[in-house]
């Protein structure tokens, strides 16, 4: 069973949400993100980057501090308010063609511990004890966990209902992104649609598991610290976007080598030819169409890469998964790279024009063979999450990309 909880969010008030919500930190370029904290005040990248108030970097617990007292600051000038009533967040955002639509809710760190919560990926301990450290300081979390569960119609039901109804916020970012939330504070619709998740057996993280697990170790490190612990703090739940699977978006990671690791490319080409029947396609583009074939382009020409069934072996989920096929059959053995995470040798890109992007760069020398794929599946991710197997890093790209600052879950 799922349990998911209502809580009363931080908010920005409806006439400034379109200037405080921002993209993630890592995705601005420097310039873009000095252009915000100059020109706009209201983002809520004045909170996640309290130097700039004082024209200073700051960094580990002193802007942990410091970005306590943004956030207070935000919250002195009515600039967030806090709701009144417990309540969950239909929040939906169409870019393109492609519409999400899902629920900002609390999770419950029981869930994740009895791995009703699912995982794919593994985190590393140093992360998850820096960002618990983070929220034990600035005691709120405005970056949701992405979950998905199977589609289910008595909650598409319910949330469809909700959005015959005026949206609080309805705004565009300047990435043409339409965004649109609902506050569900109904105690009737709180507890059918809390019935209903009862019912689904499982969600799976999506994107986030370093915040799942540092949420978690927050809530150990409370729990053994509060001697009247109720399992109702705020620290026993973790704020999630639960969106149905059939609206997730997966994109691939292309890989980038920058070495043959000392073979010549006929000698690669021929140790590739034990696992795979390799066809030259000249100089025209190629994108792998289905699984278990790989695109490679090299020294000016592009490769399709076709699986040798009958020498690699599926023993699981894993094995057939497709990044962990070129890991295992050419990454490894052939190019000499062993640790996906930290090899400088290896680099990644994602995106409907990363082929192309791919093909520049190794023209211009920056890498010598790229390596196309296609995207994983919401059924392989959830197969490897069922057998508690762990993917390869940079195995998926997921959208959507939540903002920031949109609903706050105070610690």
């Amino acid at each position: 069973m799922a349990v998911i909880k209502p809580f009363k969010a931080i908010r920005p008030t409806a006439d400034k949400v379109g200037f405080v919500a921002s993209r993630s930190y890592q995705d601005y370029s420097r310039r873009e993100l000095n252009a915000v904290l100059d020109f706009n005040p209201f983002s809520f990248l004045h909170i996640i980057n309290p130097g700039y108030k004082y024209a200073k970097n700051v960094s580990g617990q002193e802007r942990f501090k410091l970005v306590h007292s943004r956030y207070l600051e935000f919250l002195e000038d009515n600039i967030l308010l806090k709701d009144a009533k417990d309540a969950f967040y239909l929040y939906q955002m169409e870019k393109g063609t492609s519409t999400f639509t899902g629920l900002f809710c609390g999770t419950s760190v029981d869930d994740y511990q009895k791995d009703h919560i699912k995982k794919h990926e593994n985190t590393l301990q140093r992360r998850e004890e820096l960002f618990a450290n983070y929220l034990e300081t600035v005691k709120f979390n405005a970056e949701p966990v992405l979950m998905t569960y199977e589609d289910n119609t008595d909650v598409a039901k319910i949330l469809n209902e909700e959005r015959q109804r005026s949206p609080e916020y309805l705004f565009t970012t300047r990435d043409k992104i339409k965004h649109r939330l609902w506050v569900m504070s109904d105690k009737e619709k709180i507890k059918k649609l809390q019935n209903v998740f009862a019912d689904i057996e499982a969600l799976y993280i999506a994107d986030g598991h370093h915040r799942s697990a540092s949420s978690t170790l927050l809530a150990e490190n409370a729990r053994r610290g509060n001697q009247k612990h109720t399992g109702q703090e705020p620290y026993n739940y973790f704020m999630s976007y639960l969106i149905p699977e059939s609206e997730i978006k997966i994109y691939e990671f292309n890989r980038m080598i920058k070495d043959l690791n000392n073979l010549s490319k006929e000698e690669f080409l021929i140790k590739l030819d034990e696992f795979f029947r390799i066809d030259n396609q000249g100089a025209s583009l190629y994108k792998p169409s289905k699984k278990h074939h790989f695109g490679m382009y090299l020294d000016g020409e592009f490769y399709s890469l076709y699986l040798r069934k009958k020498v690699y072996q599926f023993t699981d989920a894993l094995s057939a998964l497709d990044t962990q096929i070129l890991f295992k059959t050419i990454l490894e053995p052939i190019l000499g790279i062993k640790d996906l995470r930290k090899d400088k040798r290896i680099h990644y890109g994602y995106g409907k024009h990363n082929v192309i992007k791919m093909k520049d760069d190794i023209d211009k020398g920056k890498f010598q063979v790229g390596f196309s794929l296609v995207p994983t599946a919401i059924s392989e991710i959830k197969a490897i999450a069922d057998a508690g197997l762990v993917m390869p890093p940079k195995s998926t790209y997921i959208e959507p990309k939540l903002r920031s600052g949109i609903a706050i879950y105070e610690l």
